[in-house]
């Protein structure tokens, strides 16, 4: 959800220290098949649950895509029937800026939460809806049941689940799923892949030469504080093309090729660090306003072109 912060204010944030590797070294996966690398996977009542892959250890590269993918399907499944329904939605603002959740965004994140208990009992959570659950551990799990929550009460399907893995306080994998379009967009800072109705395709950002050529996106001005939003419509009056909305929407169709340039504020560490890893195995950049690793401030520029990131940051830093 976008638009009311505070929660790096209040909870320990994932968003800082060093980048995701992106561009060099190997990939969860690649740990996955070449390292032997354990995600913790434990039975229900103790002991080990060795999940075979080939070349791999206790869990290894197809079981985990498996996994995440689970996730999305009974997160989905909790979601589907409350879609253009006559739902109830709850106003979490307390007379600030309108931010609506329902008993679908509550029914998804208790969905996914239970199965990663039930897997990985040593991992954390980190949820929008619900209270953190071990956020101290090595493995800690991100999850966004719905971003984009107000696109999803006016029957818009621009919304989708975010689901990420933090290791050691850094994004390391993400997917964005919509389940009623079924899509899933999903990386891990090296490649990243698109599978849908479209078919199953790698995701690579295109080249654009600078802000003339750019279409930019944003969820909305409005979101933004005063101060903000002055600099934010510099760039803005320099693009070719911006629009408005799309929420998680925007960061995949920046993976995808189609966006070259995302400017938000305000955004939470469940709102951003699950694309990340999607945006930078497509080979595009995330940074802070400042060109920064730092994600906590909660104001993200993503491009897929280093041309446009530069120039982007340098009329968001003249002021």
């Amino acid at each position: 959800m976008r638009g009311t912060r505070g929660i790096f204010d209040e909870r320990p944030s994932f968003g800082a220290g060093p980048p995701c590797r992106n561009g060099t070294g190997p990939s969860l996966l690649d740990d996955c098949r070449a390292r032997r690398l354990s995600l913790g996977v434990e039975a229900a009542g103790g002991g080990r649950r060795h999940v075979q892959a080939t070349g791999a250890g206790p869990m290894g590269a197809v079981d985990f895509e498996i996994f995440v993918d689970e996730l999305a399907t009974v997160s989905g499944q909790a979601i589907l029937p409350f879609f253009r329904t006559a739902l109830g939605v709850e106003d979490k603002s307390r007379g600030a800026v309108f931010d609506p959740v329902t008993a679908a965004d509550r029914a998804a994140e208790q969905a996914m939460r239970a199965l990663i208990r039930r897997t990985f009992p040593s991992h954390g959570v980190r949820g929008e809806e619900f209270p953190d659950e071990g956020i101290d551990a090595d493995y800690v799990w991100v999850l966004d049941p719905i971003d984009g929550t107000k696109s999803f009460i006016s029957g818009m399907p621009a919304w989708g689940t975010l689901i990420g893995l933090c290791r050691q306080g850094q994004p390391v994998y993400g997917m964005m799923h919509q389940p009623f379009i079924r899509e899933r967009f999903t990386g891990d800072g090296q490649q990243a892949r698109y599978r849908g109705p479209a078919g199953d395709r790698r995701l690579t950002v295109r080249h654009c030469g600078g802000l003339g050529e750019a279409v930019m996106m944003t969820t909305s001005p409005l979101l933004m504080e005063e101060d903000n939003r002055a600099l934010y419509t510099q760039v803005e009056k320099r693009v070719r093309l911006p629009r408005y909305g799309g929420d998680c929407y925007a960061y995949c169709m920046l993976a995808a090729g189609h966006v070259d340039l995302v400017i938000e504020t305000n955004l939470n560490d469940f709102d951003i660090l699950p694309l990340t890893p999607i945006v930078q195995g497509a080979g595009g950049i995330v940074t802070n306003w400042e060109g920064g690793t730092d994600l906590t401030s909660g104001r993200v520029v993503a491009s897929g072109d280093r041309r446009v990131h530069d120039e982007a940051l340098s009329v968001l830093n003249r002021g």
